[in-house]
């Protein structure tokens, strides 16, 4: 798989949006499915059906900070990240060396949560490399919209009502 450096990960695990649908459907028991994504992207733009949690690889601590680069509210990483994974791990009776899929909006926050849980012992963590809203289209009408691959381009199942059980407080 081709990716950008940014979606590349320390375990070197990938799934695509259809092959993690795949996945979670044969082993929907063994795993652990975390969208990665804000609070206020889930709300907003939707969630899969099948994810067990939301733990934001990153968080908006204060709505007054602008990264100017990337001209975007400033995000920090959420510092309970690993433990809240863990708590879910435990929660589903799994361990360290179950698979888990982490998914974003387009594949580069996964990338660097996957990361995060590798450092802490975790040796099957997929990074879902095009995200729920996929990647943006280089050409055309539509140029520079995310209407190429991921979650919802790929018309899985998703929904924008939440399950106040799967989120992260």
């Amino acid at each position: 798989m081709d990716l950008p450096i940014g979606k590349i990960t320390k375990l070197g695990l990938y799934l695509t949006a259809i092959e993690a649908y795949d996945f979670t459907k044969t082993e929907e028991n063994n795993l652990l499915f975390i969208d990665v994504r804000t609070q206020a992207e889930l709300a907003f733009v939707g969630i899969p059906t099948m994810i067990d949690a939301n733990i934001p690889y990153e968080v908006i601590d204060d709505w007054t900070q602008w990264d100017e680069k990337g001209n975007f509210f400033e995000m920090t990483i959420n510092q309970n990240f690993v433990s809240a994974v863990e708590n879910w791990v435990n929660k589903k009776g799994l361990n360290k060396q179950s698979p888990i899929i982490l998914m974003c909006r387009s594949g580069y926050r996964s990338a660097r949560g996957a990361d995060l849980l590798a450092e802490a012992g975790y040796k099957n963590v997929y990074n879902l490399v095009d995200g729920f809203e996929g990647d943006t289209a280089k050409s055309g009408a539509q140029k520079g919209q995310r209407v190429v691959n991921g979650w919802k381009n790929s018309d899985l199942p998703w929904f924008d009502q939440l399950d106040k059980a799967k989120m992260y407080f």
